[in-house]
């Protein structure tokens, strides 16, 4: 039986740095974030371009499900409402696959200050604060085990994870 592992959480959490950090661990893996579909300039959100990301999501997730090289299949990317997930698990073959899905939170001061060191590091803009700091909430909704990285590095928030992981 193969493992689907979804981690979601808001920008900046250590959602993709928690993921290559499991993908260490639950070995043989394949990961993929779902910021990569999303890798496009200008980067436009219309519903024709979301219906091209989660149809890209999916057929990349169905292929991993397929291949036989791999138990773990890790999935990252902000998935803020119950919805979203719902409409990718939907187009997903999970016959004998166990699936998971946690929710990386953060207090908003643990975000802020990730955030600014990515900012310092101009990895992110400045409006990503109020951006990323005003979804928090949104994650209470899902139905997920929660994980607050507050306070614990990216490698014990991967243990972490690993460690419920049949």
């Amino acid at each position: 039986m193969k493992n689907l592992i979804f981690i979601n959480g808001t920008m900046g959490v250590g959602k993709t740095a928690t993921s290559r950090e499991l993908q260490k661990i639950l070995v043989p893996s394949v990961f993929l974030d779902g910021d990569w579909c999303w890798n496009m300039e200008p980067f436009i959100v219309t519903d024709e371009t979301k219906k091209m990301v989660t149809g890209n999501i999916c057929y990349m997730l169905n292929s991993f499900l397929g291949c036989t090289e791999f138990q773990n299949i890790i999935f990252c990317w902000v998935m803020d409402r119950q919805a979203i997930i719902d409409s990718i698990l939907e187009k997903i073959n999970l016959k004998e696959v166990r699936y998971y899905l946690f929710t990386l939170t953060a207090s908003e001061e643990a975000l802020r200050e990730r955030l600014n060191v990515d900012i310092l590091r101009g990895i992110r803009t400045a409006d990503i604060l109020e951006r990323s700091c005003g979804r928090l909430s949104l994650y209470e909704e899902t139905d997920s085990v929660k994980i607050d990285v507050s306070n614990i590095s990216v490698k014990e928030a991967a243990e972490t994870i690993a460690g419920r992981i049949v």
